[in-house]
């Protein structure tokens, strides 16, 4: 089972919206499990302090490697699950990693507050930062809601339809095609005539050239990467028929195949 353990000041936040919709059918399923531990049980002075002045000097307050140690060490450490920490400057939460995530066992989230955390716990811990996005929040909590959302959606038997997720934003390096549905005819806007036709292939067609279109004009990185990529797809295909041997020629015919001898049939 995916498990999902968050580590934060607040845990009576949590499932939150997790516990709703997808996720919350999900979890009520047993296909997933939410674990939400207050770091605070981990403090021991009678304050149940977690937080202290940064070293040098400078605004507000620092978390405590000693106290986040003990919460993530309370957790377990080789149950195989990686150790994130949620934090602007971590590397960018993106479709190929939550969907790496979501085949793994679970993860174990840390959620920062203050002016972050010890730099010294997330090396001696191993945690690997995540963003999602370039901007600040107040803690990790909502970032955590994020990835564990992204995650659990991908997980067998949450999403109705598995091509859905495979055609979404991000799914094939693109951004989703526009999306229309009833009435056919709103404040004198119609749906594309191509999406009423019937036609399969010219609707799948029009829905990568929308994409493509999309994603051009919307981000040119994943643009970018896009056609980076499809140009190494085309390298490999092209030298996997150079390497392929044309096949034997005899008397200007091109031989038949030879299928083994059956039984009863003479030599």
């Amino acid at each position: 089972m995916w498990s999902a353990t968050v580590l934060t000041l607040f845990p009576e936040m949590f499932p939150g919206p997790l516990g709703l919709s997808l996720s919350g059918k999900a979890l009520a399923a047993g296909i997933w499990r939410l674990d939400a531990a207050d770091i605070r049980a981990h403090a021991t002075d009678r304050h149940r302090s977690v937080d202290d002045t940064p070293a040098g000097g400078g605004p507000g307050m620092v978390m405590r490697a000693d106290v986040l140690a003990r919460a993530l060490d309370a957790v377990g450490a080789d149950d195989g699950r990686p150790r994130l920490l949620m934090s602007p400057r971590g590397a960018p939460l993106t479709q190929a990693r939550v969907a790496a995530l979501a085949r793994g066992p679970g993860a174990i989230i840390l959620c920062g507050r203050f002016e972050g955390v010890d730099e010294r716990v997330i090396e001696g811990r191993s945690l690997l930062e995540v963003s999602v996005g370039d901007y600040v929040l107040s803690g990790g909590e909502i970032a955590a809601f994020a990835l564990i959302d992204a995650c659990v959606r991908l997980l067998p038997g949450v999403m109705g339809k598995q091509a859905s997720a495979a055609e979404e934003s991000f799914g094939q390096g693109l951004l989703e095609y526009p999306q229309y549905t009833r009435p056919a005819v709103w404040e004198g806007r119609v749906i594309p005539d191509i999406l009423t036709g019937g036609d399969h292939a010219k609707i799948k067609a029009w829905r990568k050239a929308a994409a493509e279109r999309l994603t051009r004009t919307r981000r040119a990185d994943l643009w970018a990467a896009y056609q980076e990529e499809a140009a190494a797809v085309k390298k490999t295909v092209a030298e996997k028929s150079r390497k392929t041997p044309a096949p034997k020629r005899l008397g200007g015919k091109q031989a038949a195949p030879q299928s083994s001898p059956r039984k009863g049939d003479k030599a």
